[in-house]
């Protein structure tokens, strides 16, 4: 698996554990919502993933975008 699926899964399932927690727990987890959402979109833009940085050091493959 490529950094770029791992981190596509990574940020689809946190916001899929963060709307379940809202839901369930506080809406204050959506707060956790909006910051993968904001991480996905600069990372469109400017090339920056915190998590792409530490899968590239773990030694994890790369395909396109990273």
């Amino acid at each position: 698996m490529t950094i770029e699926r791992i981190v596509l899964a990574f940020a689809g399932m946190a916001i899929l554990l963060s709307l379940g927690l809202a839901y369930a727990v506080n809406l204050q987890w959506l707060w956790f919502t909006a910051f993968v959402g904001f991480n996905l979109l600069q990372s469109a833009f400017t090339g920056f993933c915190p998590l792409a940085i530490l899968l590239k050091k773990a030694g994890r493959k790369t395909g396109n975008a990273f």
